[in-house]
């Protein structure tokens, strides 16, 4: 089951809500023990765990090797700098994986 990052983590997880995501009440978690309780959400067909940036190395699905693979998107003066422009590139990778979550489950949702 997926860990999701995201700069806006209350606005991911209220989205998940209004598609009929259990999120932050205490459901089961049976695959993402580790996540906190606010931040896990349980679905009809799984679990999430959303992150918001300052608890990004909270995230245990990502190891040190990956965030190297995205760093290494960046050129290397942006990246020594502190540029922002890793930080879009981190979130426009998330948001499209939410995104796609979200269209998901609002497709079986519709189906029912």
């Amino acid at each position: 089951m997926p860990e999701q990052l995201t700069k806006h983590p209350d606005v991911t997880l209220q989205v998940l809500r209004s598609a009929g995501a259990q999120c932050g009440e205490g459901a089961p978690q049976t695959i993402l023990r580790q996540c906190p309780e606010k931040q896990f959400c349980k679905l009809p067909g799984g679990e999430i765990c959303v992150y918001g940036l300052p608890e990004a190395v909270r995230m245990t699905q990502l190891t040190g090797a990956d965030w190297q693979v995205v760093l290494r998107g960046v050129g290397p003066g942006e990246a020594a700098s502190g540029s922002e422009s890793h930080h879009g590139l981190l979130l426009g990778g998330a948001g499209v994986v939410v995104g796609v979550l979200v269209g998901i489950l609002a497709m079986k949702l519709r189906g029912r």
